[in-house]
């Protein structure tokens, strides 16, 4: 089913892994379809609670878009953001469960895009990202110019896509870029320990909260009160909620089933 990644399903996670090494995992559009379709098969996929998402070695994350492949397509660049980053980065917004990027190498132009998109970024910290498209003459684009301002403001944002230079992985935890830089020898053990976290979770309320701070960006108190309110009232009547609630009433551990 996947040629340019490699889907793996096992306890509750879906790893995907990008799979195109010559070429430093560069999104061509045949990988972002297979990328799109590997996190809404693990949306639509109730024993899947959380989603990985990495590439193959430790010298690449994404290196953005494959222009090779863009233009042999025959498509321009408007239609190929409509029909191939677009859907792929609405399912990784728009999936119900977290999705955690391991960011093992460098990230930029697109590939940056690719892992701001996701819920929380573990990157080693001899990786670093960088918003390329200007040194190309562009502008950022895959949803860069949504997460940039929200994450670390309209300022800062201007300057890093305006310059295209390295952010370091150091630097962008300390500005809220990422959640956590780490060194090259805990990238597994520290993405393990957030992936089991989140496969014990309560997945329906870490979706919820997903789509609800999703929503907040572009919503007012009173609309975020409401949304705030039908999703609580959801949840209070999940399997999960009453175990979470019983748990805490008995001093114990919940054993959440993700239901």
């Amino acid at each position: 089913m996947y040629q340019h990644l490699i889907f793996e399903k096992s306890d509750g996670v879906a790893r995907i892994t990008l799979n195109r090494p010559d070429v430093y995992h560069a999104l061509s559009p045949a990988l972002i379809a297979e990328i799109t379709m590997a996190v809404q098969t693990a949306g639509d996929d109730n024993s899947v609670r959380a989603v990985l998402l990495t590439a193959t070695g430790d010298k690449a994350f994404c290196s953005g878009a494959d222009l090779k492949e863009a233009a042999a397509s025959g498509k321009s660049a408007g239609e190929i953001l409509r029909d191939y980053y677009e859907p792929m980065i609405n399912a990784i917004r728009d999936i119900p469960k977290p999705v955690v990027c391991r960011m093992n190498g460098l990230a930029v132009g697109a590939g940056c895009s690719l892992a701001l998109a996701c819920d929380v970024v573990i990157a080693s910290e001899d990786a670093y990202m960088s918003l390329l498209f200007v040194q190309i003459g562009l502008m950022p684009d895959a949803g860069a110019t949504f997460m940039l301002p929200r994450l670390i403001g309209i300022a800062r944002s201007f300057e890093l896509a305006s310059t295209g230079r390295r952010i370091y992985p150091v630097e962008a935890q300390e500005i809220g870029l990422i959640a956590k830089a780490v060194t090259p020898e805990h990238l597994d053990k520290e993405t393990e320990r957030l992936i089991t976290h989140y496969r014990h979770a309560p997945t329906q309320a870490v979706g919820a909260m997903k789509h609800a701070f999703n929503q907040s960006m572009h919503s007012n108190l009173p609309q975020m009160l409401e949304r705030e309110r039908e999703s609580q009232e959801t949840l209070f009547g999940t399997k999960d909620a009453a175990e979470g609630i019983a748990a805490f009433l008995e001093k114990r551990k919940p054993d959440f089933q993700g239901n």
